[in-house]
């Protein structure tokens, strides 16, 4: 009996790789949020670093591209958004719109730099996913930078894009805020992505996920608040020399 040839295509569809699968990975890092799910997509042999630099470069560049259209459009307008701190209006400069060569120019040069935030944001990107895998490593995580760099990506890509078109809409009055508060929600619904990212990543519990991606920010936050507090120290009696000029020169 003749042996049939196994000539049979596989289908690989969620692993196509380039732009053809890139989004079917997006949407479902965003759209199904379990561990389950970011351990599939980052056991995938197209989930590589290079692909999610790749990814943070194109959204660093896009969010810089929507910037420079609402400043431009503030510009143009004559309108600055709302401070939400009383009586600090008076302190922001002044702008009278209109002024449609310094509106062109300006826009121009921020579309010209936006790819050189686009490389800055991998820089800084790289950088928060090699520490978070780090203390993750140290909690007993068993997943790479690649994998972690992967899946991060997976998410901000979209989310940046969502973001940036919402941002424009905060240039309509008041209607601008309700797109604030949405904004504000997709911010809490990507870290609780990035917690699912480390969780199935590493394979380990929600605990340990939960402080190697917020231990980062905790210790910027208090090395600022150290750093600012010594400064204020170093410098305080200079400031206050400072002060008694003012109010000497001031007293009749």
């Amino acid at each position: 009996m003749d042996q049939m040839p196994s000539n049979m295509p596989v289908m690989d569809e969620p692993n196509k790789p380039g732009p053809a699968g890139w989004f079917q990975v997006w949407m479902k890092a965003v759209t199904k949020p379990s561990e389950q799910t970011f351990i599939e997509i980052t056991d995938s042999p197209n989930a590589t670093s290079k692909t999610a630099f790749l990814w943070v470069f194109i959204a660093g560049t896009i969010s810089m591209i929507f910037q420079s259209i609402l400043q431009a459009i503030y510009s143009a307008t004559g309108t600055m958004p709302s401070i939400p701190i009383p009586g600090l209006e008076q302190y922001m400069p002044a702008s009278g719109g209109g002024d449609v060569a310094s509106t062109g120019i300006s826009f121009v040069v921020s579309l010209c730099i936006s790819p050189f935030v686009g490389l800055l944001s991998i820089a800084f990107f790289a950088l928060f996913t090699a520490v978070v895998q780090w203390i993750a490593k140290m909690f007993g995580g068993v997943g790479t930078f690649e994998k972690l760099a992967y899946a991060f990506a997976a998410i901000s890509l979209p989310f940046s894009i969502i973001t940036s078109v919402l941002a424009l809409f905060s240039a309509i009055p008041y209607v601008g805020a309700c797109f604030g508060i949405i904004s504000f929600g997709l911010s809490i619904y990507i870290l609780v992505l990035q917690v699912l990212a480390v969780k199935g990543v590493n394979r380990f519990g929600v605990g340990p996920a939960i402080g190697a991606l917020f231990i980062p920010g905790l210790v910027i936050f208090i090395t600022c608040c150290c750093v600012v507090a010594g400064s204020l120290t170093l410098l305080g009696p200079a400031i206050g020399n400072v002060f008694d000029g003012i109010n000497q020169s001031l007293a009749p």
